[in-house]
């Protein structure tokens, strides 16, 4: 397999590192606030928000798209809205919870439908568009490799997350919330690169290089 195939930069066609920061930030600090406040959902929700807000302002100064940061807000005040509804604490991590179900659901779906959402990603970066799927190599390799996600991220946080938001660990949520995200992310692009390149078979012109014969 070429260099270029075990170069491929999948941290940035799944976020990356910065996103997984910056998404960690609202619930950080509405664990923080919660204790602060005495245990108060309002203001632990209000303070949640402008965190958002202000990351979302943040990255917009430093380009990023106007849908993500708009995304992102929308997702903070949801589950901010979630919790002062239920009147629950940990309920702010609810929407969190149930994104990583469906997150594992379509990963394996995808997988088993032989469309990857591994490869669909990269086809879409790497402008091929679903030209990969006419390699039986790649599509397999992409297939193996998506299983890391869905076991070795997705699943990971639906287990962690789900026993915490169950027993009603706000605390933990909050620290899980943010040792599950960048670490977690680090740890699954590691290991699928890793999956992904012994996948292929040897003399593969590599990611890049569909074979479409």
């Amino acid at each position: 397999m070429t260099t270029e195939a075990r170069d491929l930069p999948l941290g940035e066609l799944l976020g990356g590192r910065r996103g997984a920061l910056d998404a960690s930030v609202p619930p950080a600090v509405f664990v923080v606030a919660w204790l602060v406040t005495g245990r108060s959902i309002g203001w632990a929700a209000a303070a949640a928000i402008t965190a958002g807000v202000g990351v979302g302002v943040w990255r917009l100064a430093r380009g990023r798209r106007v849908t993500a940061s708009v995304a992102s807000v929308a997702a903070v005040s949801l589950a901010a809205f979630v919790a002062i509804r239920t009147g629950r604490a940990e309920d702010f991590f609810l929407i969190q919870l149930l994104s990583n179900v469906a997150s594992a659901l379509a990963w394996a779906l995808s997988i088993l439908i032989r469309w990857p959402l591994l490869g669909v990603v990269a086809g879409v970066v790497l402008g091929q568009k679903t030209k990969w799927r006419r390699d039986p190599d790649l599509v397999r390799a992409y297939g193996n490799a998506s299983w890391v996600w869905v076991l070795g991220q997705y699943t990971v946080r639906v287990v962690v997350f789900g026993l915490l938001w169950w027993s009603g660990w706000v605390v933990a949520l909050g620290v899980a919330r943010v040792a599950l995200s960048w670490p977690l992310v680090a740890a699954t692009l590691a290991a699928s690169a890793v999956v992904l390149r012994e996948s292929l078979p040897e003399g593969h012109p590599g990611l890049r290089h569909p074979r479409v014969d």
